[in-house]
């Protein structure tokens, strides 16, 4: 009888774990990445800003990689833009609220002197 109670108790426990993993897993947010295509406009500007961008992207728990000045190969359409900085978020609700914020706004005269932002948008991965 007490091995039964058990055998019961332990199924049990493990259903209720292998619910509670898919719950979890179904509330997961998927991880997004923003592109910002750009022009370089002052050279000794965008030196000085891009410290200060990737602090403020660091601090909203951005991680950038370190394309903003990589060279941008055209391979197929139209022409590729002349540089792209490219940031991983864990969501995308994470880099819309980053970019509305109050650091990314305070940044914004530095970031007019040293580059043109041609466009900004956020890609979000599959499951």
């Amino acid at each position: 009888m007490k091995v039964r109670f058990v055998m019961t108790l332990l199924a049990g426990v493990a259903i209720g774990a292998l619910a509670l993993q898919g719950l979890h897993a179904q509330g997961a947010k998927l991880k997004a990445y923003s592109v910002s295509e750009f022009e370089t406009l002052d050279a000794s500007a965008q030196a000085t800003y891009l410290p200060l961008a990737r602090k403020a992207l660091e601090a909203a728990h951005g991680r950038a990689l370190r394309t903003a000045t990589g060279r941008v190969v055209q391979i197929e359409g139209a022409p590729a833009p002349k540089s792209v900085g490219i940031v991983e978020w864990d969501s995308a609700d994470d880099a819309v609220a980053f970019y509305k914020s109050k650091a990314w706004t305070d940044l914004a005269p530095q970031r007019a002197k040293a580059t043109k932002v041609v466009r900004r948008y956020v890609v979000e991965t599959e499951k």
